[in-house]
């Protein structure tokens, strides 16, 4: 049923509450003194601890141990009894967090009521936060192109290690899934993943939030911190936390331990900490708006998280599982991508991101039919114009002649192919519809090459600098 501390300085009181303990079905364990106490906790945390204030002959009492369990085992629910009970005593120990008080002498049925509420309310807290670590933003990765396995391969390294990471890349580019995904596959996996978006978090708060403060009708609050303990803590747009709170959130990653806001107890916390950021952090060090001891302090494990522009492979497998993630999470309909569209979504410009195409595409299954492929025609901004617009021209064409308007439009259809396909010229001109080495006398006429770049291969117009890729 559960495994029971009984600390009491008298014998007498120590083994009748343990036989009592042992014919409910309970196990139990005895200390006299707080030594003996916290090499018990120490060597194997129980499940609740029935704790006597005034204990004899020990170096801390009953409220001192009271403290000290709360800070680093949060999760044992305390039952204090005493012989000398009164409200004051009653008052501090709840406000030092334990789960209730009863006096000596105590009556035995009311003991139980209490013991078998409190490892209820343990249970229930235990399974809360089970539900939480599982219940978050996906952690599914997706995608097959080379970037794509460049960025996997890199986050495997880092998941079985405690070192810090700190994901760069622009907004809505996944850095969050990023770390979710190694939060997942580390050995922390089934401890809390608490993620802080520092932009939207009012600076006058963030202590409070972080650390948690003391003082209030429940004794304390606990921060983000203190919630994150054992698991990743993982810090959204670093950039944008406060300086004030950059210089003690550095001392929490040197110390393993911070005071709460009001409070003097130190609290150790045992956390991972990634980081993600959408800004030049170095710059940001340069006008005095980031400490640059934090910058190296969490910049361990630099990775760089690619946009969607850099993976446009990845475009219809992205598309096509959040039209699952649809389905099975809104009951949206099951619908599959057109080859047309799918082309459509791989040429498109993509500013948000990630984020973008998944709103894109709830919009299209809100929106469309509930049955039949998705055209391009349903991706918005795409609905072909109407006769009387049919005549327009973009502005980019229309003070052109037809000879250079056909050059433009060539280099940008190819260039937006190939990109399409990695930078791969066989596939740009198998789908085109042309002879591969047709394509590349093309592409050289145009002055189109392929150029390595952050380890993918794109194409760009040639400069005197550019290096002329192969076949990719």
């Amino acid at each position: 049923m559960g495994d029971i501390l009984v600390v009491d300085d008298e014998r007498d009181i120590r083994e009748l509450v343990s036989d009592i303990l042992v014919d409910e079905g309970y196990t139990t364990r005895k200390a006299a003194n707080s030594d003996e106490a916290f090499s018990e906790i120490n060597a194997d945390p129980p499940d609740l601890i029935i704790l006597d204030i005034w204990l004899k002959e020990s170096r801390m009492d009953g409220i001192e141990i009271l403290k000290t369990v709360r800070r680093d085992n949060p999760d044992i629910p305390v039952v204090i009894i005493s012989g000398h009970g009164n409200i004051e005593i009653a008052v501090a120990a709840v406000k030092q967090g334990a789960y209730d008080f009863i006096e000596k002498p105590f009556n035995i049925d009311q003991l139980m009521v209490v013991i078998a509420r409190a490892m209820e309310a343990s249970r229930l807290r235990r399974e809360n936060a089970s539900l939480k670590v599982r219940d978050v933003t996906s952690s599914v990765m997706v995608g097959a192109s080379t970037a794509f396995r460049n960025l996997l391969g890199q986050l495997d390294k880092v998941t079985k290690t405690n070192g810090r990471v700190m994901l760069t890349g622009p907004s809505g580019c996944g850095k969050e899934v990023a770390a979710r995904y190694i939060h997942s596959k580390s050995d922390r996996a089934k401890a809390p993943f608490i993620s802080v978006n520092s932009a939207s978090i009012e600076s006058d708060r963030m202590e409070e939030v972080l650390f948690g403060r003391e003082g209030t009708d429940r004794g304390y609050e606990p921060g983000l911190l203190e919630q994150a303990h054992g698991g990743i803590l993982f810090f959204d747009e670093v950039a944008d936390m406060p300086i004030g709170t950059q210089s003690k959130i550095l001392r929490v990653l040197v110390e393993q331990q911070f005071n709460r806001v009001g409070g003097a107890d130190k609290v150790r916390v045992d956390i991972r900490v990634i980081s993600a950021t959408n800004r030049d952090l170095l710059q940001e060090i340069e006008v005095g708006r980031f400490r640059e001891e934090l910058y190296h302090r969490l910049n361990v494990v630099p990775i760089t998280v690619p946009s969607l522009e850099a993976r446009r492979e990845d475009i219809p497998l992205i598309a096509k599982y959040f039209i699952d993630e649809f389905n099975q999470n809104q009951g949206l309909p099951l619908r599959e991508l057109s080859d047309e569209t799918a082309a459509l979504l791989q040429t498109m410009s993509w500013p948000g991101n990630v984020r973008q195409l998944r709103n894109v595409m709830e919009r299209v299954l809100i929106l469309g039919p509930e049955e039949g492929n998705i055209g391009a025609k349903e991706i918005p901004g795409n609905q072909e114009a109407s006769d009387g617009d049919a005549s327009r021209l973009s502005n980019a064409y229309a003070t052109l002649p037809l000879r250079e308007a056909r050059e433009m439009f060539e280099r940008e259809y190819l260039m937006a192919q190939i990109n399409r396909f990695g930078g791969n010229i066989s596939r740009t001109a198998s789908f085109v519809g042309m002879e591969r080495s047709a394509l590349h006398r093309k592409l050289k006429t145009l002055s189109v090459v392929t150029t390595n770049r952050a380890g993918m291969r794109v194409a760009e117009i040639e400069t005197e600098d550019a290096e002329v890729g192969s076949e990719g």
